[in-house]
């Protein structure tokens, strides 16, 4: 097969590798775009393709939040400019507003609904006319539960809603707790709650192209004599059985023995190494899991920790049962345009 420039450029703009371990990346792969993603990554050479690196369509998120629910909305425009316009903000907030009320759940119901007297199929074109652009309800969702809170980013392109049950801790309490945590999945970008919802093959796949990114970054700390990272046998908890946390203490057992550490004193010593096996080994929940990342607040704890210890200074024992998080645009691509368009665009 041939390997176009089109095809190099949008491997290299995907992962951020060079242009000449792009193009033998598709050649190895016969010009398979995900095979050659994925060649890549286990070499060190590049980055997750993350669409949401490549954003091109504008807008805003909206979001209300009202006692035991909240409702989150993306509505995307072409432009910038018309993201900033007064016109479209009143159409989201309008919008959130009626799916919020009405508790709508898919386009379907949300188009054929009435609003203002008008169906929102029609009031949506007639926005479009009076603002000049193509509008897009992209996607929306409600969060329900015994405490629910959420929160809006001051440019108004990410908002987080999170509920969660008290398990008889202080509502109120509990409700800043998760304003605060929206606050930290908007900054951190975590995809799920735990690693319980992660998928077996698809850590394992992870797996070897965090080795692959690790042992890349060592060869540049070892020119530079620097302390190298560590190389983890595992990414996820999804991964740490029970056999697996037996083996690492008695790892640690021998280790300690090995030393002339006095058995004695073992026990002081063993969970901290543990706890430490167990942060080495996880780096794929800390960097997709809310509960498996630190805290953007105290980044000793993880989020999971800091549940634990507001649970029990609040006498209950917090969960959180449902997390949505969007960014305007996320896993939407730009348009396509081949070099020579892209030059001519350029110069004109």
């Amino acid at each position: 097969m041939d390997i176009t420039a089109g095809m190099v450029k949008e491997l290299r703009e995907s992962t951020g590798a060079g242009m000449m371990d792009c193009k033998k990346a598709l050649v190895e792969t016969d010009g398979d775009m995900q095979k050659a993603v994925d060649l890549l990554r286990e070499k060190g050479l590049g980055k997750a393709a993350k669409k949401a690196d490549r954003l091109a369509t504008e807008g805003l998120t909206g979001i209300i939040v009202e006692d035991q629910k909240a409702t989150l909305v993306e509505i995307n425009s072409e432009t910038d400019f018309v993201a900033k316009n007064d016109k479209f903000i009143n159409l989201v907030d309008s919008t959130v507003k009626h799916i919020h009320e009405n508790n709508i759940k898919t386009n379907d119901e949300l188009n054929s609904s009435t609003i203002n007297g008008t169906k929102f199929e029609d009031y949506l074109k007639s926005e479009i006319a009076t603002i000049g652009e193509n509008l897009v309800v992209r996607r929306f969702a409600t969060v329900e539960g015994e405490v629910v809170n959420g929160y809006i980013h001051s440019n108004g392109r990410v908002a987080v809603a999170i509920a969660a049950k008290t398990g008889g801790a202080d509502k109120e309490k509990v409700s800043e707790l998760l304003r605060n945590l929206a606050m930290h999945a908007a900054a951190m970008k975590p995809s799920v709650i735990s690693y319980e919802e992660l998928d077996l093959d698809f850590v394992e796949k992870e797996l070897i192209a965090l080795k692959g990114e690790l042992e890349k970054e060592n060869e540049e700390l070892t020119r530079l004599g620097k302390p190298l990272n560590h190389i983890p046998k595992f990414a996820s908890r999804l991964q740490l059985t029970d056999d697996v946390i037996a083996q690492a203490k008695k790892d640690i057992e021998d280790e300690l023995k090995s030393e002339g550490k006095p058995e004695k004193i073992w026990a002081n010593i063993i969970p901290g190494k543990l706890a430490r096996f167990e942060a080495d080994n996880t780096v794929l929940d800390q960097r997709l899991t809310l509960l498996g990342q630190f805290y953007v607040m105290d980044d000793k704890k993880t989020v999971e920790q800091v549940i634990k210890e507001k649970s029990k200074e609040l006498g209950g024992n917090i969960e959180i049962t449902s997390y949505v998080r969007f960014e305007v645009g996320e896993g939407l691509e730009k348009k396509q345009e081949d070099f020579a368009a892209e030059v001519a665009a350029q110069m004109a």
